[in-house]
């Protein structure tokens, strides 16, 4: 043999060595480095767990009874994965199933459609979560058609049936609370995800909306949890965990049913009322807060929408109905989420202002029938005029005047449309104390903040709206091009960006810009009554486990104080007294025998229905009582409902009457809710079977 052939004998030699080596190695690392990570890979395809959902707390209120509860049911699913397999992808499994459950097979499509699937008009009812969960159909079959189904899986493939919890609203003494409590529903993929930092199984289901939302995590519990061990063919080999589902915390609330239905029952009515005033009435709001705690004892919002209904299975009808402006788009809580301008309640506010800017409130100030502002002439309400009045006086009987010429001389002193580097603003920084366009920080989902339509909001609202005003003939609609809109957009382009004579005039009437929602409203009246303090609004007080065990309590807290003195709060209870005993609101609280002090409010709105109608006054009445001792602050707004009075003072009555017991003019000691003026201030023992005196 050669040396060339020893030479390629060696390296071929070296090859089939390093080949081996290489081998062994990957060997090596498979079967000790690795080992315990592809050990655990195998198990995991081996493995199956079996997700027992935990049973989710109550929501109580705050004497213990139920506001959401569950109970069992049972659940008709189908598996997409599996319909979506055969050749006319389940439609006729669906159509049977529409017969037997007697439902639209419409609603039933709808309700296993992903909404991916559908276009965005089109998903009123869609299915939230994955195709790979169960998707339900109804929660609420008949025992003997489940097991109909079940026995016949040849003509339902894909389709089961099983108990489930249930998550119940019962409405105890016909308290809805819907926009209250919200509601439970599947996880989205962006929930399983992990987008939120939290982990759970396909088969949970977690809070959508309200309180359910917002203490999720306490009421949700945690799911039981058994891995196995399968074979090829799926039989199961041995359990490597079991664990049992842990039931979730529940929740006591500051709301007390009887009032929260109370209030639901005043905004149906007054919105009644309104309707037959000829006003369109479309919606209403009403809060009441303990204004020593900031707790809320109800808020309610019309219309509202039946919270079991998710349970049930939304139809394409109740689903586009919760949304349809016709309807008044019930799924919105005006509460919390509606913005209006609160007209002459925010004379509450102007009243600190002329304090803070040395006007005496003591003095008398002549209310004529209309004040000239440059070139326009800005009316008292109804024209008319009230001569020469005590500034207590001018906010019982509520005129607007004297608030023009404040207004309109603070401005020319701060400089008008040039205005001073060093401008007081005293009617903005009054409402800024009273931190109106911030939000309350109340404990539920989505609340606005409002809008205070001062110098900065100005400033940038002209920069986003510039450019539509100075080529206002171009780009507005033939319909917008009305003498007075083309006017207004000429002057908003030249000064829109600067606070305008009737800009500070309207703003201290509560006109304008300046839009407040009632929980606001309600936040600042309860501040005026207890002397100064802004507290945060919430409406949870514990968290209790199953066992009564007090997880976690939840105090009152501070946000602030109002910027008026000792003297001015005095000014502002007895004037707001005075409304009640002679002014604007006098005949809503016609022989009431408990004090109350309150402010009317009817708040000029622009724009047109969608049927074309010009839109119709928004009617305010903002109170706290008793007067003397104040306990409650109480707000009602309804939108597009007329005069302040006769619709929302009226409405008010109606709770205080529930609050105190009263019948008539007398007080009725049987029926007062709280003997001690207090609501209860311990935690309640928590049962499901609790309920109260004309409860459902």
């Amino acid at each position: 043999m050669n040396q060339r052939a020893r030479l390629s004998l060696l390296v071929v030699q070296i090859f089939i060595f390093s080949l081996l080596f290489g081998l062994m190695g990957r060997l090596f690392y498979l079967q000790v480095a690795a080992g315990p990570k592809y050990r655990e890979a195998a198990l995991s395809i081996q493995s199956r767990d079996v997700v027992t959902p935990a049973t989710r707390g109550l929501i109580v209120d705050s004497s213990g009874v139920p506001l959401a509860l569950n109970r069992v049911g049972v659940a008709i699913t189908v598996d997409r994965t599996k319909l979506d397999r055969q050749s006319d992808k389940g439609v006729a499994v669906l159509r049977s199933l529409s017969t037997l459950l007697k439902i639209e097979y419409r609603d039933i499509y709808q309700r296993t459609r992903l909404c991916g699937e559908l276009a965005k008009g089109e998903r009123a009812g869609c299915w939230t979560g994955s195709r790979f969960q169960p998707i339900p159909l109804t929660k609420e079959a008949d025992p003997e058609l489940a097991l109909r189904i079940v026995e016949r899986p040849d003509q339902y493939p894909g389709v089961s049936a099983t108990p489930v919890s249930i998550r119940n609203y019962p409405a105890n003494a016909g308290a809805n609370a819907a926009h209250l409590l919200g509601y439970i529903g599947p996880l989205t993929e962006e929930d399983l995800s992990g987008a939120n930092g939290r982990s759970y199984f396909r088969s949970e289901s977690i809070g959508k909306a309200g309180l359910e939302i917002q203490y999720d995590e306490y009421l949700r519990g945690s799911p039981g949890i058994k891995t196995v061990i399968v074979d090829r063919k799926e039989a199961v080999t041995s359990t490597t965990q079991n664990s049992k589902p842990v039931g979730g915390n529940h929740l006591v609330t500051s709301i007390d049913v009887r009032v929260q239905a109370a209030a639901e029952s005043a905004l149906a009515d007054a919105v009644r009322r309104a309707r037959s005033m000829g006003y369109p009435s479309d919606g209403a709001a009403a809060v009441v807060m303990d204004v020593r705690n900031g707790q809320i004892i109800a808020l309610a919002s019309y219309p509202t929408y039946d919270p079991n209904s998710y349970e049930r299975g939304l139809t394409v009808a109740e689903a586009k109905n919760l949304y349809s402006e016709k309807a008044g788009v019930p799924a919105l809580s005006r509460a919390l989420q509606g913005l209006f301008a609160p007209a002459s309640t925010f004379k509450a506010v102007s009243a600190v202002a002329a304090a803070n800017a040395g006007y005496d409130l003591n003095a008398s100030y002549d209310c004529p029938s209309q004040v000239e502002v440059g070139t326009r002439a800005f009316q008292n309400f109804e024209s008319k005029a009230q001569g020469r009045i005590s500034m207590k006086k001018a906010i019982a009987v509520s005129c607007d005047t004297i608030w023009y010429r404040i207004a309109f001389d603070e401005w020319l002193r701060d400089g008008g449309l040039k205005p001073k580097s060093n401008a007081k603003d005293h009617f903005f920084s009054a409402a800024k104390g009273f931190q109106v366009g911030v939000k309350t920080g109340i404990d539920l989902p989505s609340e606005s903040s409002g809008r205070l339509a001062d110098r900065e909001w100005r400033k940038s609202w002209y920069e986003q709206n510039k450019d539509f005003y100075c080529n206002y003939k171009e780009r507005a609609s033939k319909s917008q091009q009305t003498a007075f809109l083309v006017q207004l957009a000429y002057e908003n382009c030249l000064d829109g960006d600067k606070i305008r004579a009737g800009d500070a005039v309207n703003f201290s009437i509560g006109q304008g810009d300046t839009v407040i929602s009632p929980l606001k409203l309600a936040q600042m009246y309860a501040a005026i009554a207890n002397g100064g303090t802004i507290l945060k609004p919430t409406i949870a007080k514990a968290i209790v486990k199953t066992d009564g065990t007090v997880i976690k309590e939840f105090k009152p807290e501070k946000l602030g104080v109002i910027p008026a003195t000792k003297e001015t709060i005095k000014f502002l209870h007895g004037s707001l007294r005075e409304v009640v005993i002679s002014g604007t609101g006098a005949g809503a609280f016609n022989s009431f025998p408990i004090p109350i002090s309150g402010k009317t409010g009817t708040a000029q709105v622009f724009g047109r229905n969608p049927n074309g109608s010009a839109k119709a006054d928004t009617s305010w009445f903002a109170s706290y009582g008793p007067t003397n001792k104040p306990r409650f602050a109480v707000v009602m707004m309804v939108s597009q409902g007329g005069f302040g009075a006769s619709v929302s003072g009226v409405g008010t009555r109606k709770i205080y009457e529930t609050l105190f017991g009263v019948e008539g003019s007398k007080v009725s000691s049987a029926k007062i809710l709280f003997p001690s003026g207090i609501p209860p201030v311990g935690l309640p023992k928590i049962s499901p079977a609790t309920k109260v005196k004309g409860a459902k």
